[in-house]
């Protein structure tokens, strides 16, 4: 939406002519940008709160570059790159101001805001292994205007390191629990805390893990109430869905 645009709109509304609610609908459904490979929604923050997030994976990096480099154009403070692999970050590093997070294969151009929502949230991994999808989660969070505490390697095969963070898990505001293997740790998690639980199965393990469909199908099952289930390694999912639910109340 341009200028212009923008004004003619509240002009209407300065006489009268449009409700402040029926405004509010026309910055909401405002155009889009369209780059001709890709059609950036400007307005999505207007809508539901959480601008659009670039998904790295199958784009090229000058691609990426433009995307992020228009968002920042156009006001958006914070971009966040998913799947972002290190060589395109490189290349996109060149173009605009990046800080790039390898292990969870994050870029976040321009700034990383103050935390703003209600509580922390905890991300906790069953094993080292899954923390590339942790971090997913945590940068995504961070990103978002979340605080947050992490508690890595705490898995059932050792269940003292995970009571040994019960004060942390039991004053979270959400718990995102990222567990391959038989996935168990999200039902634990799940009796020991009062908030939600965002449960994220990896694909880490041995051969009859299916490639983290048996923590997926155990999380679905879980006997825990309040646990939820997002897809295989979507930290991203995860850290979205926790920054929605901090926010509840925050405002």
């Amino acid at each position: 939406m341009e200028k212009k645009e923008i004004i003619g709109i509240l002009k209407q509304v300065s006489e009268g002519n449009l409700t402040v609610d029926e405004a509010l609908l026309q910055f909401k459904t405002a155009p889009f940008e369209d780059l001709g490979f890709a059609k950036i929604d400007n307005h999505r923050s207007l809508r539901q709160g959480i601008a659009e997030v670039i998904y790295g994976a199958g784009k090229t990096p000058q691609q990426i570059a433009e995307i992020a480099a228009s968002m920042l154009a156009n006001g958006q403070k914070t971009v966040l790159i998913t799947r972002l692999n290190k060589e395109s970050a490189e290349f996109v590093s060149i173009k605009i101001p990046l800080q790039y997070y390898e292990t969870g294969n994050i870029g976040i151009a321009g700034e990383l805001p103050e935390p703003d929502g209600y509580g922390k949230i905890v991300i906790a991994t069953g094993g080292t292994s899954d923390i590339p999808v942790a971090e997913e989660a945590a940068l995504t969070a961070m990103a978002l205007g979340n605080g947050i505490i992490r508690l890595y390697d705490i898995g059932v095969a050792g269940i003292h390191r995970l009571l040994e963070h019960a004060d942390d898990i039991m004053s979270a505001r959400v718990i995102i629990a990222v567990a391959g293997m038989e996935g168990a740790l999200p039902s634990v998690i799940g009796g020991l805390a009062d908030c939600p639980v965002i449960a994220v199965p990896t694909s880490v393990g041995y051969g009859a893990s299916f490639g983290g469909l048996a923590a997926l199908l155990s999380m679905l099952n879980s006997c825990a109430s309040g646990v939820s289930v997002v897809n295989i390694d979507n930290g991203f999912g995860a850290g979205y869905l926790a920054s929605m639910i901090n926010h509840i109340g925050a405002e």
